[in-house]
């Protein structure tokens, strides 16, 4: 049994040891840089240039012509006049007094 042991040892070692091992590459740290305390202001920009007038749109359709509206109700009948004054009387006619034209 001291054998076997002693082979299976031997076969792991020489079985480890063959295998290519990779290259471990060590990346440098990246550098961060720390914001500095904000500088001064600078001077205000000229101002733009005046945009160009836009175009007129289109005029809009023309409506429909409306409904003719309904016939008014007929108005009220009018009330009855009064009964109009009496006239003034005639003169009593004279006697004796007639004229009689012969015709010619």
């Amino acid at each position: 049994m001291k054998a076997q042991i002693l082979f299976a040892a031997t076969a792991a070692a020489l079985l480890l040891a063959a295998c290519e091992r990779p290259t471990v590459i060590t990346q440098p740290a990246t550098v961060v840089a720390v914001p500095g305390p904000a500088g001064a202001t600078g001077a205000t920009g000229a101002t733009g240039a005046a945009g160009a007038e836009a175009q007129k749109g289109d005029t809009g359709a023309t409506g429909a012509t409306g409904y003719t509206g309904a016939t008014g109700a007929t108005g009220y009948t009018g009330a009855t006049g009064s009964t109009g004054a009496d006239g003034a009387q005639g003169q009593r006619g004279k006697t004796g007094d007639t004229v009689v034209v012969v015709p010619r």
